[in-house]
């Protein structure tokens, strides 16, 4: 490593792990329908089975109550998410939330621009995950140039 590239990040991969009752619709619907390739898959004993399937680049997004409500009444008008959604981005949100919605997905909301230049759908869908499928509408450059966005950095 040479003194003027900084140092990799301490963690690699961000992993949600979701328990699924009916683990061959959870894993159609993710892996066939939403189009999350099958990166590896496991079995064991017991009937135990495992996909890990690749989302793509991650980010952990940590949002106070306040924002919580904020997006929860832009994308849906009202308070509707659990404590933990997960957002899947896409070339193209109503497609993608049409397809899924086909394939057993219930809409909570349907695709909805909102003020961070997006185009955002709600849906419940497989292994009891409350969800959001996304289309930026704009680059992170443009959208950080915009009053209210940007990086809140280490605080120090």
């Amino acid at each position: 490593m040479t003194h003027d590239q900084p140092p990799p990040p301490p963690v690699r991969q961000l992993r949600l792990v979701v328990e699924a009752e009916d683990y061959e619709a959870a894993l159609s619907f993710y892996r066939d329908v939403l189009g999350l390739p099958e990166q590896a898959a496991f079995s064991s004993g017991g009937g135990a089975r495992v996909a890990i399937l690749d989302a793509g680049r991650a980010t952990l997004e940590i949002v106070n109550p306040a924002q919580k409500r904020y997006i929860d009444e832009v994308e849906v008008g009202r308070p509707v998410a659990p404590k933990i959604r997960v957002a899947f981005e896409v070339d193209d949100g109503p497609a993608t939330t049409a397809r899924l919605v086909d394939a057993g997905a219930t809409e909570v909301a349907p695709p909805t621009g909102t003020p961070w230049k997006s185009v955002n759908s709600r849906l419940d869908a497989p292994a009891g995950l409350h969800i959001t499928v996304f289309q930026e509408t704009a680059t992170l450059a443009e959208r950080t140039s915009e009053p209210g966005f940007g990086t809140e950095g280490p605080v120090p």
